[in-house]
């Protein structure tokens, strides 16, 4: 039966694995739009990133407010 083989390498981690250097790198993609993240751009105090924040949440819940609407319209159309 073979046997798991321990090696102490010294390669680096990939670069998929390092966390992101700076706090405005959130910046840089879409944020989800959860309680978390929101306090999380507060507590950092970033006017920019609190707008971005911001924007994406009310975005995201423009959209989901939609849904909702269609949702609720196909429920009164459908009994």
């Amino acid at each position: 039966m073979p046997t798991r083989k321990t090696t102490t390498s010294t390669k680096k981690k990939s670069a998929a694995r390092k966390p992101a250097k700076s706090a405005s790198a959130a910046l840089r993609g879409p944020v989800p739009p959860y309680g978390v993240a929101i306090r999380e751009a507060i507590a950092r105090g970033k006017p920019q990133e609190m707008k971005a924040v911001a924007a994406s949440a009310r975005k995201y819940l423009t959209s989901v407010q939609s849904a909702l609407d269609a949702l609720e319209k196909s429920l009164t159309t459908k009994r």
